[in-house]
């Protein structure tokens, strides 16, 4: 897309003073400015154009340049302000707005671009149902939030400008530094009236109740953000950001392996021997499974699906059951009898000359 012509941008034409390219920058950068324009997307884009036009034309030598040679004169050796935040942009060309900072001169309060409500930080923990299926929690925040019936004045330190300036005698001369203003700590106002349990910056505790959209899939460590639910700002700034950390509950019988579930069954030798239909957790209850005759220790089965929601996609999981055969410790005189007599059977020998082909046929499920 071809880039305005800088003069156009500004309102101005090619013979312009450096007061009048100033004073019209100005006019052009508080029309667009995106506080005043919340809704507009577009606001910020002319706002970043207008300072990449004042940055070139309040230049004499790039001025000179520009209208010899159009944009291209200015490759490489220009200002993209497309590039630039919108901090950068303050910091670069603060001096025209006649005070420290931007926001004295666009709306004549003392207000600091950028002051934001300090973040929450807040831990949720949720059971493996919660996490699989995903859940709406309703919790209690104590946040800081604007006192009602609170004003403000300006601020007598620095005048309302948010910064005190310093003139300091050195061996080069005299030096002057610009601070932010110990009293009102930038914001060039303070509280006029300061009622019972509010903060210096017309802040008061309240605890309030917030609803957490849980999406299926989070995991444990993940840290979810809600914008404006932290502590709010003073003096109608941005609030500041809930960040919630996901700590995951461990589940008894049932444990995550990514999207994946394990489940580990344990079964006597005899039902692995002649196979039987039983019953195994899952997320969502229990489902029942055929164990199939002849079934070894250390075969796993899998349940398509019974796993966990991808946080970022359509697909689920699967419960794999590791089955693992259980042998007693004790038995009874009977039962001792009778294995002993199934020792004897051939069927009750391994044949260590023959590959396990229970094993092989697991390990074709994964390759």
């Amino acid at each position: 897309m071809a880039k305005r012509d800088y003069y156009e941008i500004l309102g101005v034409d090619k013979s312009a003073s450096e007061t009048e390219i100033k004073k019209a920058y100005r006019k052009v950068a508080i029309k667009f400015h995106p506080d005043k324009n919340p809704d507009d997307p577009s606001a910020e884009d002319k706002f970043k154009e207008a300072a990449e036009a004042y940055e070139i034309l309040k230049n004499p030598e790039k001025k000179q340049r520009y209208d010899r040679f159009g944009h291209q004169g200015m490759n490489g050796r220009g200002f993209s302000g497309g590039g630039m935040s919108m901090d950068d942009i303050f910091s670069q060309f603060g001096d025209i707005f006649e005070g420290g900072s931007p926001f004295d001169s666009f709306f004549g309060g003392g207000q600091t671009r950028g002051r934001k409500g300090s973040n929450l930080r807040i831990k949720l923990k949720l059971n493996l149902d919660e996490i699989a299926n995903g859940v709406t929690k309703k919790i209690k925040v104590a946040r800081l939030v604007a006192a009602h019936g609170v004003t403000f004045k300006s601020c007598s330190t620095c005048r309302g400008s948010g910064q005190v300036r310093k003139v300091v005698n050195t061996m080069l001369g005299q030096m002057m530094s610009t601070n932010t203003c110990p009293s009102c700590h930038g914001s060039g106002n303070i509280l006029d009236n300061r009622p019972a349990g509010v903060d210096s910056s017309g802040l008061e505790p309240k605890e309030e109740v917030i609803e957490i959209k849980v999406p299926a899939g989070v995991g444990d460590g993940m840290q979810l953000s809600m914008s404006g639910k932290g502590n709010e700002a003073p003096m109608g700034g941005v609030a500041g950001d809930l960040l919630i950390l996901i700590e995951e509950k461990e589940n008894e019988l049932l444990k995550r392996d990514g999207n994946n579930v394990i489940f580990d069954l344990y079964v006597n030798f005899v039902d692995a021997a002649l196979g039987t239909s039983l019953e195994v957790p899952t997320i969502n209850g229990k489902v029942k499974i055929k164990l199939e005759s002849g079934t070894q220790s250390g075969k796993i089965l899998r349940l398509r699906g019974k796993g966990i929601k991808d946080l970022n996609g359509y697909d689920k999981g699967d419960q794999l059951i590791h089955v693992n055969v259980w042998t007693p410790k004790s038995l009874t005189p009977e039962e001792r009898e009778i294995l002993e007599k199934l020792r004897s059977s051939s069927n009750f020998k391994p044949n260590p000359g023959k590959y396990d082909k229970s094993f092989f046929d697991r390990m074709k499920e994964f390759f």
